[in-house]
């Protein structure tokens, strides 16, 4: 009998839930970014791309949206670190639907419509608006250094 714990074999097959909901818990602040932004009409924000292009590619609008307020919330500014959270994080993977675009696509669309998101949350009186972005005000690091 061994006294220390071992690594399992990364060659292991595991029994893992298939579905990413099984990991999303129901008060997992993801899925209120998920149903706040659907519910948006982005079209009356003015956001480019709401609409197909001629050739008929899908607007990948609501996914970088999500992705740019995920990171606005967790404090991930850089377009490079989203990429790879995307990627990796399955928080991120249940937002995006398991979409990860690029480093350059998450930068343009900030350069974008980055503005339009920002005047549509100062001119706002919804109040999932204010709770998504009183969370991040709220922090539990800011919390804790505030205490005695």
């Amino acid at each position: 009998m061994r006294r220390f714990v071992e690594e399992a074999d990364r060659g292991q097959w595991t029994l893992l839930p298939e579905c990413l909901d099984d990991f999303i818990d129901e008060s997992n602040p993801v899925r209120v970014i998920d149903v706040f932004v659907d519910a948006l009409d982005l079209a009356e924000m003015s956001f480019e791309g709401v609409e197909p292009a001629a050739t008929g590619r899908p607007s990948y609008t609501l996914v970088l949206l999500k992705l740019y307020i995920y990171g606005y919330l967790n404090r991930v500014q850089s377009s490079r670190r989203l990429e790879r959270e995307a990627g990796r994080n399955v928080e991120v993977m249940w937002l995006l639907g398991r979409l990860a675009p690029d480093h350059k696509t998450i930068a343009d669309f900030r350069k974008d419509n980055g503005w339009r998101y920002a005047r549509y949350v100062r001119a706002s009186s919804n109040s999932a608006v204010r709770w998504v972005f009183s969370r991040r005000r709220a922090s539990p690091s800011m919390a804790a250094s505030s205490k005695p």
